[in-house]
């Protein structure tokens, strides 16, 4: 089979490109609707459209490249808004992928006929509803979570889509039938990879997700006066409930299950007073729904002992929709790992994903697959995320590889 070969400075030209829309210092600020965000659609846009796509931004703000050619298609990209303070790739990386995989299989004789669709997807990143644009490709929004839906200075998206000018502009929806699956690539975010010296991940699952938040009500009060055997302190009640959890989930916990307590609030915040009020996120992840269940028990009998002392009243309640785990399609992975083995022989893996991606998403109406490259030091968002040219460039070349040979496949060898 012929292999499509990319441009690398092309790639690494437009990756460097979009770096500079929303650009500070090493990193980048682009959330999504907002002015740097909406330039970046409209860029991408004409990019899809010089490539030959046919190209709109809907009225989330989806970007999608339609391929003008018939037979089966793959649709490949990610999303192209960013954290409030985001790393350059997070997201990018698969977007220019997409991008390139179009261009290096018009650009070759025996695979230019091959549809590839490209796509950037919407606030990926949860500024208003996390994975808004592939949901909403999908059909998969929930009653009311688009009406309600709110960022943290108080925005509301119907107000951020009509300053972006997206009111009123149709949605595309996902046409099922027209496609044999999608493909998203993506930086790992993480340090496998680069620890275990492999240049490829091929994602097997990505991880489920659920939250907690958990609300401390006690009796604010006078500090020097209020004597301890007296007081109803709602931060003793979460830093202990906090300690418990740290000492009970690594009982039930799987290889690679994590879960983070990174948002909390205290009221009213000062030196001298006894706090009255206090909220905690919880959140935690794995591939397997075993240890979400069995955490998720954890914290009803913690919080079961805690309540029965008295003086704190804690209330548990889910801080977000679960999101289940998902497996990626198992014949896409195959074409990826032997794309994989091609071009990075032996350096090259099968992984869980541990962050979420459209991809989740999407594989409820398409076979779906992630390819993941090496992130420098694991980091992600933050300004200091970065990955090597080289393993940028040889990600992609996989990606094109594996493209192709999805859709001759799919298309009877064509």
């Amino acid at each position: 089979m012929t292999v499509p070969r990319i441009n690398p400075e092309r790639l690494l030209a437009d990756l460097r490109f979009l770096r500079g829309i929303g650009a500070q210092g090493k990193g980048v600020v682009r959330p999504a609707f907002s002015a740097k965000d909406m330039e970046a659609r409209r860029w991408l846009k004409q990019r899809y459209q010089e490539a030959g796509l046919e190209a709109t931004i809907d009225g989330v703000g989806n970007v999608l490249g339609r391929s003008r050619h018939p037979g089966k298609a793959l649709l490949v990209g990610s999303h192209s808004d960013t954290q409030p303070t985001g790393g350059w790739l997070d997201g990018a990386l698969g977007v220019i992928y997409g991008l390139e995989v179009v261009r290096a299989l018009t650009a070759d004789s025996a695979t230019r006929m091959l549809p590839v669709d490209a796509v950037s997807f919407q606030d990926e990143e949860s500024r208003f509803v996390g994975c808004l644009g592939s949901r909403s490709l999908t059909g998969t929004l929930a009653p009311g979570v688009e009406q309600a839906a709110v960022d943290n200075s108080g925005v509301m998206l119907a107000d951020a889509l009509r300053d972006a000018g997206l009111a009123g502009v149709p949605r595309q929806r996902l046409a099922r039938e027209r496609y044999a699956g999608f493909v998203e690539a993506h930086i790992e975010q993480g340090p496998n990879l680069e620890d275990t010296g492999r240049k490829i991940g091929v994602v097997s699952s990505i991880v489920g997700l659920r939250g907690i938040r958990f609300v401390f009500r006690g009796q604010q009060n006078h500090a020097g006066t209020t004597m301890m055997d007296r007081r109803r302190d709602a931060t003793t009640a979460l830093y202990e409930l906090a300690y418990r959890i740290n000492q009970e989930f690594p009982k039930v916990a799987g290889e690679r299950t994590v879960w983070t307590m990174g948002r909390l609030r205290v009221e009213p915040n000062a030196t001298s007073i006894v706090p009255g009020y206090a909220d905690l996120d919880l959140q935690f992840r794995d591939a397997s729904e075993a240890p979400l269940d069995a955490f998720e028990k954890i914290v009803a009998r913690l919080v079961a002992e805690i309540n029965a002392r008295g003086g704190v009243a804690i209330e548990a309640t889910p801080a977000r929709a679960p999101i289940p785990p998902t497996r990626m399609d198992a014949g896409l992975q195959e074409h990826i790992a032997r794309a994989a083995e091609r071009h990075a022989p032996g350096k090259w893996q099968h992984m869980p994903s541990g962050a979420f991606h459209d991809a989740g998403f999407i594989s409820a109406s398409l076979p779906s697959a992630m390819l993941f490259i090496p992130s420098i030091g694991g980091i992600s968002h933050d300004f200091a995320e970065d990955s090597r040219d080289e393993d940028i460039v040889l990600g992609c070349q996989v990606l094109a590889d594996a493209a192709a040979s999805i859709l001759a496949a799919a298309n009877g060898g064509r």
